[in-house]
Protein backbone atom coordinates (compact mmCIF):
# COMPACT_ATOMS: atom_id res chain seq x y z
CA UNK A 1 0.00 0.00 0.00
CA UNK A 2 1.16 3.51 -0.78
CA UNK A 3 -0.40 6.39 -0.15
CA UNK A 4 0.82 10.36 -0.36
CA UNK A 5 -0.33 13.76 1.23
CA UNK A 6 0.61 17.41 0.41
CA UNK A 7 -0.20 19.69 3.30
CA UNK A 8 1.47 23.52 3.78
CA UNK A 9 3.61 23.76 6.11
CA UNK A 10 1.67 25.12 9.06
CA UNK A 11 1.08 23.45 12.36
CA UNK A 12 -2.50 24.03 12.08
CA UNK A 13 -2.30 20.92 9.67
CA UNK A 14 -0.95 18.56 12.45
CA UNK A 15 -3.79 16.54 13.50
CA UNK A 16 -4.74 15.69 9.47
CA UNK A 17 -1.33 14.56 9.10
CA UNK A 18 -1.48 12.27 12.28
CA UNK A 19 -5.03 11.16 11.32
CA UNK A 20 -4.15 9.93 7.20
CA UNK A 21 -0.84 8.11 8.61
CA UNK A 22 -2.87 6.07 11.46
CA UNK A 23 -5.72 6.16 9.56
CA UNK A 24 -4.09 4.47 6.07
CA UNK A 25 -2.26 1.87 8.76
CA UNK A 26 -5.45 1.01 10.25
CA UNK A 27 -7.36 0.24 7.61
CA UNK A 28 -4.58 -1.65 6.13
CA UNK A 29 -3.39 -3.73 9.43
CA UNK A 30 -6.75 -3.36 11.29
CA UNK A 31 -7.07 -5.04 14.73
CA UNK A 32 -3.31 -6.85 14.03
CA UNK A 33 -1.81 -4.12 16.04
CA UNK A 34 -1.48 -2.60 19.70
CA UNK A 35 -2.66 0.58 18.90
CA UNK A 36 -2.47 2.09 22.15
CA UNK A 37 1.22 1.35 22.13
CA UNK A 38 2.09 1.98 18.21
CA UNK A 39 0.09 5.13 17.47
CA UNK A 40 1.57 6.81 20.14
CA UNK A 41 5.50 6.18 18.62
CA UNK A 42 4.39 6.69 15.07
CA UNK A 43 2.38 9.67 16.38
CA UNK A 44 5.65 11.05 18.18
CA UNK A 45 8.00 10.42 15.41
CA UNK A 46 5.80 12.11 12.48
CA UNK A 47 4.98 15.11 14.61
CA UNK A 48 8.67 15.69 15.11
CA UNK A 49 9.59 15.12 11.74
CA UNK A 50 6.55 17.28 10.21
CA UNK A 51 7.07 20.42 13.07
CA UNK A 52 11.05 20.30 12.24
CA UNK A 53 9.88 20.82 8.26
CA UNK A 54 7.71 23.50 9.41
CA UNK A 55 9.42 25.31 11.90
CA UNK A 56 12.98 25.46 10.46
CA UNK A 57 13.38 23.86 7.21
CA UNK A 58 10.42 26.33 6.08
CA UNK A 59 11.16 29.18 8.41
CA UNK A 60 6.73 29.40 9.00
CA UNK A 61 6.56 29.94 5.18
CA UNK A 62 2.85 28.33 4.88
CA UNK A 63 3.26 28.37 1.31
CA UNK A 64 5.79 25.86 0.70
CA UNK A 65 4.47 22.61 0.64
CA UNK A 66 5.10 19.35 2.49
CA UNK A 67 5.41 15.69 1.02
CA UNK A 68 4.31 12.85 3.14
CA UNK A 69 4.74 9.27 1.64
CA UNK A 70 3.93 6.41 3.39
CA UNK A 71 4.97 3.00 1.89
CA UNK A 72 3.34 -0.35 3.89
CA UNK A 73 5.01 -4.03 3.15
CA UNK A 74 3.35 -6.94 4.83
CA UNK A 75 4.03 -4.79 9.04
CA UNK A 76 7.14 -2.43 7.73
CA UNK A 77 6.35 0.87 7.13
CA UNK A 78 8.49 3.74 5.76
CA UNK A 79 7.50 7.21 6.02
CA UNK A 80 9.30 9.94 3.48
CA UNK A 81 9.00 13.73 4.97
CA UNK A 82 10.05 15.67 1.72
CA UNK A 83 10.76 19.52 2.36
CA UNK A 84 11.94 22.40 -0.10
CA UNK A 85 14.27 24.25 2.56
CA UNK A 86 17.96 24.77 3.06
CA UNK A 87 18.50 21.82 4.27
CA UNK A 88 20.63 20.06 7.55
CA UNK A 89 24.07 19.82 7.30
CA UNK A 90 24.42 16.20 9.44
CA UNK A 91 27.25 17.31 9.96
CA UNK A 92 27.16 19.92 12.23
CA UNK A 93 24.63 17.62 14.38
CA UNK A 94 25.86 16.86 17.90
CA UNK A 95 23.38 14.68 20.48
CA UNK A 96 22.23 17.20 23.19
CA UNK A 97 23.69 17.15 26.40
CA UNK A 98 21.29 16.95 29.18
CA UNK A 99 23.86 18.12 31.62
CA UNK A 100 24.40 21.37 29.37
CA UNK A 101 20.55 22.52 29.41
CA UNK A 102 20.39 22.48 25.84
CA UNK A 103 17.06 23.41 23.94
CA UNK A 104 17.35 21.73 20.49
CA UNK A 105 18.44 18.81 19.15
CA UNK A 106 16.44 16.38 20.66
CA UNK A 107 14.24 15.68 18.02
CA UNK A 108 16.49 13.55 16.11
CA UNK A 109 17.57 11.35 19.16
CA UNK A 110 13.54 10.74 19.29
CA UNK A 111 13.29 9.91 16.03
CA UNK A 112 15.93 7.12 16.31
CA UNK A 113 14.65 6.37 19.45
CA UNK A 114 11.28 5.40 18.45
CA UNK A 115 12.04 4.24 14.91
CA UNK A 116 13.80 1.47 13.82
CA UNK A 117 15.75 3.22 11.10
CA UNK A 118 16.04 6.99 10.29
CA UNK A 119 17.78 8.76 7.32
CA UNK A 120 18.29 11.62 6.19
CA UNK A 121 18.81 12.87 2.18
CA UNK A 122 20.19 16.79 1.42
CA UNK A 123 18.76 17.92 -1.41
CA UNK A 124 17.09 15.45 -3.95
CA UNK A 125 15.56 16.71 -7.03
CA UNK A 126 15.76 20.46 -5.58
CA UNK A 127 14.07 18.38 -1.77
CA UNK A 128 14.97 16.95 1.44
CA UNK A 129 14.01 14.01 2.54
CA UNK A 130 13.49 12.76 6.03
CA UNK A 131 13.06 8.61 6.06
CA UNK A 132 11.43 6.86 9.00
CA UNK A 133 11.10 3.25 9.06
CA UNK A 134 9.68 0.82 11.31
CA UNK A 135 7.58 -3.20 11.49
CA UNK A 136 4.96 -2.97 13.77
CA UNK A 137 4.95 -6.15 15.76
CA UNK A 138 2.42 -8.34 15.80
CA UNK A 139 -0.49 -8.50 18.53
CA UNK A 140 -0.26 -11.06 20.82
CA UNK A 141 -3.37 -12.16 21.26
CA UNK A 142 -3.79 -13.42 24.76
CA UNK A 143 -5.71 -16.48 25.29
Amino acid sequence: MKSELHVPSDLNFLNIVENWLLGCLKIQLGESVDWSRQSSRLRLALVEAYSNVVRHAHKEQPNLPVLLRLELKERDLALEVWDYGEGFDMSTYFPPNPVAKQEGGYGWLIMNRLMDKVEYQLQVDGANCLKLEATLPELVQKS
